[in-house]
């Protein structure tokens, strides 16, 4: 299918655009700065648009199937979260594209005291701001008519291998038997394409983790 992928220059959405365009789909990589994304392929188009900007990602989301968006601040501009996603919302709405996937973020999950790992106390206090901009971001998303689907990744993502191996879950922290919580972001990138491919988590959120 026609996918357009926001952040497509950043370091989970460059592992999006590679398993998109291992499966075959045709690509839309929508970038502020297009020659940030060195990668090069017959079905990988470089678009210029702001993602603040619904004007702006309107034209470049039209005639799309689906929109994947990976688009991440940087530490200390979290409130960027907050207005991408409206922009998102508004520009996807407006370029007449009905299916939204979003990279999002781990610290709303539940963990096992049965509260948001964000909130508690071994949670690293440098990342909670970005963990509840991640939350309220999802706040917003879920109220949209649009048929999104959220995916948080494990508490740890990190460049890694492509296993194709991984568990899944919904709002609950995925860990394994010693209790880690991890995911390479290649496999989190199979997971987003294997949402796309078969949808299974419309209007809802889902994790994945070893």
């Amino acid at each position: 299918m026609k996918v357009a992928i926001i952040g497509a220059s950043g370091t989970i959405g460059k592992r999006i655009t590679e398993e998109a365009l291992r499966r075959g789909h045709d690509v839309t990589a929508i970038l502020r700065n297009p020659e940030r994304l060195e990668q090069e392929h017959e079905r990988l188009n470089k678009v210029k648009a702001d993602v603040m900007d619904p004007s702006s990602l309107e034209k470049a989301i039209q005639g799309h199937e689906a929109v994947i968006s990976a688009f991440g601040p940087k530490f200390g501009q979290e409130e960027e979260l907050l207005a991408a996603a409206r922009t998102i919302l508004e520009g996807t709405q407006r370029g007449g594209v009905s299916r939204l996937l979003i990279v999002g973020g781990a610290g709303s999950l539940i963990g096992d005291t049965g509260v948001p790992i964000m909130d508690t106390p071994e949670f690293p206090e440098e990342i909670r701001p970005l963990a509840r901009a991640h939350a309220d971001a999802y706040d917003i998303y879920k109220d949209s008519d649009l048929e999104w689907t959220y995916a948080s990744p494990a508490a740890v993502i990190e460049p890694g291998k492509r296993t194709g191996q991984f568990r899944i879950g919904m709002d609950r922290l995925v860990t394994d038997e010693s209790g880690s919580s991890r995911i390479s972001v290649e496999d989190f990138a199979a997971a987003m394409i294997d949402e796309l491919d078969d949808p299974q988590f419309i209007k809802s959120r889902f994790t994945v983790a070893y």
